[in-house]
């Protein structure tokens, strides 16, 4: 649950948390039994230390964090394109490990990393079937997009099969496999990266999978608010 705490790691965020009774603005409040932020100063606090946090692991890209910040808050998805070595992977992290683990034992953690490569298989990305030995019984292994903020690292590196498994997790916060659904947390945040579509070794992504990102950030030009055909916003 997000709680307003000075000290300590930053806590799970949920897009919910948000979602205030009406009241003044400023002391608008949420019932105790749903959060431990209670006000818009405490959530404002919260934004600015996970700002911060950020900041403190990559320079120079204040522009982008905010951008990226907002995508989270707002419930969308970012797609960053910019050349390898950039910060993309460490802002990432670190926006990931603002994120508390709702526990040890769930198969969603906090943070993953999937690097795409032209020999990716879509169940490396949302998991798969496979028989138990020993108890005798099939089971679902949890691919590493059960997490709360995920990285696509070179998205556009690997087949359009490959970046169509993506689309339903984006979508609904959900996967199937094999007739069966699997359901991901409500905070469930895509960061996908791509090299620049003239690199050798690329796939355009197809305008069904851009619609799935609330921003397109392209930060080739040393702008982070440089996009195609907009002012940073896909749509």
């Amino acid at each position: 649950m997000l709680s307003h705490r000075e000290n300590g790691p930053l806590p799970l965020l949920k897009p919910e948390t948000l979602h205030l009774d009406h009241g003044a603005f400023g002391t608008a409040t949420v019932p105790e039994s749903r959060l431990a932020i209670r006000t818009l100063d405490e959530a404002r606090t919260l934004v600015r230390r996970i700002g911060e946090s950020c900041r403190s692991k990559v320079q120079g890209r204040d522009d982008t964090i905010v951008l990226v910040l907002t995508a989270l808050f707002a419930d969308g998805h970012v797609l960053l394109e910019d050349h390898p070595g950039s910060g993309k992977t460490t802002l990432a992290k670190a926006l990931g490990n603002c994120i508390a683990p709702t526990s040890d034992e769930a198969p969603i953690v906090a943070f993953r990393r999937i690097q795409f490569t032209p020999d990716l298989l879509p169940s490396d990305v949302t998991g798969v079937t496979m028989f138990d030995a020993e108890a005798r019984e099939f089971v679902f292994r949890h691919g590493p997009i059960f997490a709360n903020v995920v990285l696509a690292d070179e998205i556009n590196r690997t087949s359009p099969k490959v970046q169509a498994s993506l689309l339903e997790a984006m979508a609904e916060k959900q996967v199937t496999v094999d007739n069966r659904t699997h359901e991901l947390e409500e905070l469930f945040f895509v960061i996908a990266t791509q090299n620049p579509l003239d690199t050798a070794g690329t796939c355009p992504l197809p305008r069904a999978q851009l619609d799935r990102f609330l921003f397109k950030i392209n930060s080739l030009d040393g702008s982070p608010l440089a996009a195609q055909g907009g002012e940073g916003v896909l749509n």
